[in-house]
């Protein structure tokens, strides 16, 4: 049965290969979304520019502009949701996509349950996103949190966050001073789809790491429980400002 609102979201589908294309506009219509398709990267910036999509899918390996160089164009001008896809095994290409800003990637061959899942799961938890919102907290001299504003300061600079990174941080403040599970930050995060993969947020508290630390080998602010998981210092009981 088709969900609800499925119909006003708009998906890019972008591969070079016909059948490919033809393969995922079936499978996502199917389920009620729309559809339009690129066959290169040109084409797919301007359908960005002129459609404006709720999400891309976008295939890494196209000629002229392959797909790391269109998602850098797009996170220039869009915080669009971006899912690359990706070829067997190429974990290479998967960490490069996420470290330019991609949401997520989708291993070829990969079936229509999990394409309409991950889609699915990426739009739910960007959609939320624009929703977070609890004030200002300065966690030390150092380190000032405006999630009203959307902001992260360092010493009095912004720093910017990529939208995952910012998720992950957000939750992990609201429960400052407690451990979340890799399971639990997967489920928060990224998707119940999602709470088998722990590399996703080894990954991204790496990257939270170093943005914010000043010694990211020795963080003070986002800590390991070992074989558990992370947690954000009790700014409001540690001493953390000496």
């Amino acid at each position: 049965m088709v969900q609800e609102n499925t119909q006003t979201r708009l998906i890019l589908v972008v591969d070079d290969e016909a059948r490919m294309v033809r393969f995922i506009q079936l499978n996502l219509e199917h389920d009620g979304f729309q559809v339009i398709s690129a066959y290169n990267g040109r084409e797919a910036l301007e359908q960005v520019r002129s459609q404006l999509p709720n999400l891309v899918l976008l295939d890494v390996m196209m000629p002229d502009l392959d797909g790391f160089e269109v998602l850098t164009r797009i996170r220039d001008q869009s915080s669009i949701p971006v899912i690359m896809l990706t070829a067997k095994g190429e974990e290479d290409d998967r960490v490069r996509g996420l470290e330019l800003g991609a949401d997520d990637y989708i291993t070829k061959p990969f079936s229509p349950r999990e394409l309409v899942s991950r889609v699915r799961a990426v739009l739910r938890r960007t959609e939320t996103e624009s929703n977070i919102a609890s004030g200002i907290i300065e966690v030390d001299d150092r380190l000032k949190l405006d999630f009203n504003r959307r902001e992260i300061w360092i010493n009095d600079q912004i720093v910017q966050l990529r939208p995952t990174e910012y998720r992950l941080l957000y939750h992990l403040v609201q429960n400052a001073g407690w451990v979340i599970t890799h399971e639990q930050l997967l489920t928060k995060v990224w998707g119940y789809e999602y709470r088998d993969e722990p590399h996703y947020v080894r990954l991204y508290i790496n990257y939270l790491r170093k943005k914010l630390e000043e010694d990211p080998a020795n963080p003070k602010y986002i800590l390991t429980e070992r074989g558990v998981g992370y947690r954000f210092v009790d700014y409001k009981r540690d001493n953390i400002r000496q």
